[in-house]
């Protein structure tokens, strides 16, 4: 049986291992699902030596052996233009690997093949992995595993990796292998495939996996057409974009809706721990100013970071991975390419962008995929303009207290929703409009071409998706919100509790910044509120409610009435609200954010414009509503 390691591996030298296998295959084939079987969930992580690319490398032991595993990106082609395709091919061709596991997808047989033949190029220690056999037979394909394997000369081995079924076959064939009692052979019709022309080498490939396919593929005509069908709907013009945006609602809904309660919790559980910290502080007789520091500085904007930026975050990472196993957020990407090719950028930003919902740090690292340098630069400079985790639950509380809440209740979070929705638009075409200078101006160039992957629709495995999820993705940005907010904490209660002849640094501050803020539509503390918010987007409503209220600590509030009360008295009105919303969307990127861009970028030049560009955008907008209100027009 498989002993899996369920540690870590640390930097060991080759010779503490007996031989190296290394994983390859297409992203979506389930290679990382077959690496944490072989190595169980717990490996070494990390980047390739001068690249950004990740690489994760694990260990395992069978019978006697142990056996080194190297996951090697997800590419699609060996002919070196991405970061992966150059990692992938060095690695291949430095002939590292004692045995290469080409995993591929059982229910695709014949786009992964394309990869499986260049690997053939390089190496014949190839041993091909038909992953997803379960999938498979559920649709009724039928893969000839003896007719392949001598159409390739290579061993074939079927799995089901998330069942673990295969798996011991799959190490004992790679043993096989390294120990040359399973000979491999060199077909001749694929020796014949390789040209210098890239263009005749790829139409070779193509031919190739179709005629093996035809000779040991066998797949139900109903499926095809049954995914034909669907993906002339979900990808057509007529009807793509409009239910790519009725998904987007039907998601901010459930995520508005949901998130309420939410937080309701967490607020309850949140002020059971406080009460507990100041009984204990008073027992152990702390100083009242460094209790008050703790509690009402640091502590106190954790929760309410956290409290706010939870909720909607548990439920909408969930979601959007549910989207992405199922097949439907690529089809959206598809839907979108022609749009960012037309502005200059490249068609991947388009999920970029899908990532920057969720966090822009996240979007920003998800800039790699990526190859080339400018339009990778042109993505890292606009994600910030799309609304992130962050910033949702500030555009959804001004959007019901100012424009939704003059309509009947029952459907003030449908009126919401949909407002959420136009202003995601906005920003997009924001985005495009930006990208298209960036690409005319600073970052010109010629657009690259890219292949974007239509993987087949799958019903999502719920539990899992989910779990990965909040482990992966929220942790991930919960964990970036506590790190800011603690130093963030500190910093407001020492600008709200220092005084000068009686009268607090933040409002000298506010005071300060009042004239700049009027110009724009907005006032002293909005402005101040965002600067100080520059470690998270979650704090800059708090922030204001404590300025309006002269408090020291930082203020929630109990519902939307009290705070529309709060704002109103505070001279708030329908212009302010539109501006504070457009100012939300376009302004500098959080700091984890800065920090993320400068990491990929190793650039001051693009973190800087960064920062500035969507700053000049949105005040430069607000100034414009802010005109338009002065003269009348439309306000």
């Amino acid at each position: 049986m498989l002993n899996v390691r369920n540690s870590v591996l640390r930097e060991k030298k080759s010779k503490e291992f007996d031989f190296e296998i290394a994983l390859a295959g297409n992203p979506n084939v389930g290679k990382s699902t077959v690496f944490n079987a072989l190595t169980g969930l717990k490996q070494h992580t990390g980047n390739w030596t001068g690249k950004t690319v990740s690489n994760a490398v694990g260990s395992s032991k069978f019978n006697e052996y142990n056996i080194k595993v190297v996951d090697l990106p997800g590419i699609y082609s060996l002919y070196p233009q991405s970061e992966e395709e150059k990692v992938a091919n060095d690695y291949l061709n430095n002939n590292n690997a004692s045995c290469v596991i080409v995993v591929v997808d059982s229910t695709n047989l014949e786009r992964n093949l394309n990869l499986v033949l260049q690997i053939l190029n390089v190496t014949d220690k190839v041993l091909l992995c038909l992953n997803l056999c379960d999938e498979a037979k559920k649709k009724g394909v039928y893969i000839d595993a003896e007719e392949l394997s001598l159409q390739l000369g290579i061993p074939v081995v079927k799995t089901s990796a998330s069942k673990k079924q295969g798996l011991d076959e799959l190490i004992n064939t790679a043993i096989k292998l390294n120990n040359d009692e399973i000979k491999t052979y060199r077909v001749a019709d694929i020796t014949k495939l390789f040209d210098d022309d890239y263009k005749v080498y790829i139409e070779n490939i193509y031919r190739k996996s179709s005629e093996i396919c035809s000779k040991c593929l066998y797949t139900p005509d109903e499926l095809n057409e049954s995914t034909l069908k669907l993906d002339k709907i979900i990808t057509s013009k007529a009807f793509g974009i409009p239910i790519m945006l009725l998904m987007l609602s039907v998601i901010f809904w459930i995520t508005i809706v949901g998130a309420n309660y939410l937080s309701d919790y967490l607020s309850f559980f949140f002020e059971y721990i406080k009460r507990g910290l100041i009984y204990l502080f008073d027992v152990i007789n702390m100083n009242e100013v460094l209790k008050d520091f703790i509690i009402n500085g640091v502590y106190t904007t954790l929760v309410w970071v956290v409290s706010v930026m939870l909720p909607p975050m548990a439920i909408f990472f969930p979601i959007f991975s549910l989207l992405e196993d199922s097949g439907l957020l690529p089809r959206i990407a598809f839907n979108l390419d022609s749009c960012f090719c037309k502005a200059g950028a490249h068609g991947k930003q388009s999920l970029t962008i899908a990532m920057g919902f969720g966090c822009n740090a996240c979007g920003v690292m998800g800039c790699r995929i990526i190859d080339s340098e400018r339009e990778r630069n042109i993505a890292i400079l606009t994600n910030s303009f799309i609304p992130c985790n962050g910033r949702l639950p500030t555009l959804i509380a001004i959007s019901s207290i100012f424009i939704a809440n003059s309509v009947y209740s029952a459907v003030n979070s449908i009126i919401t929703t949909l407002i959420i929705v136009l202003l995601i638009v906005v920003s997009i075409y924001v985005t495009l409009f930006v990208s298209k200078m960036l690409s005319k101006t600073i970052l010109k160039g010629q657009a690259s071409s890219f292949i974007l992957e239509l993987p087949p629709y799958r019903k999502p495995k719920f539990m899992k998706t989910v779990l990965y999820s909040l482990k992966d993705r929220a942790w991930f940005v919960l964990l970036r919100a506590v790190t800011v907010a603690i130093p963030a904490g500190a910093v407001i209660w020492i600008m709200a509790n220092v005084t000068i002849h009686d009268t607090a640094l933040l409002n000298y501050c506010t005071g300060f910044l009042e004239p700049f803020g009027k110009a724009f539509g907005l006032d002293g503390t909005i402005i101040m509120a965002f600067i100080l918010g520059l470690p998270a987007n979650e704090i800059v409503i708090p922030i204001i409610l404590m300025s309006y209220t002269k408090g020291s600590v930082l203020t929630g509030f109990a519902n939307l009435s009290e705070l529309s009360q709060i704002l109103i008295s505070n001279g708030w009105t329908l212009t302010t609200a539109i501006c504070f919303l457009i100012i939300c969307i376009f302004h500098f990127p959080c700091s984890t954010t800065c920090l993320t861009i400068y990491k990929e970028t190793r650039s001051i030049k693009i973190t800087l414009l960064s920062f500035f560009i969507p700053t000049i955008i949105g005040l430069s907008l607000c100034l414009v509503i802010n005109l338009l209100s002065s003269f009348r027009i439309f306000f």
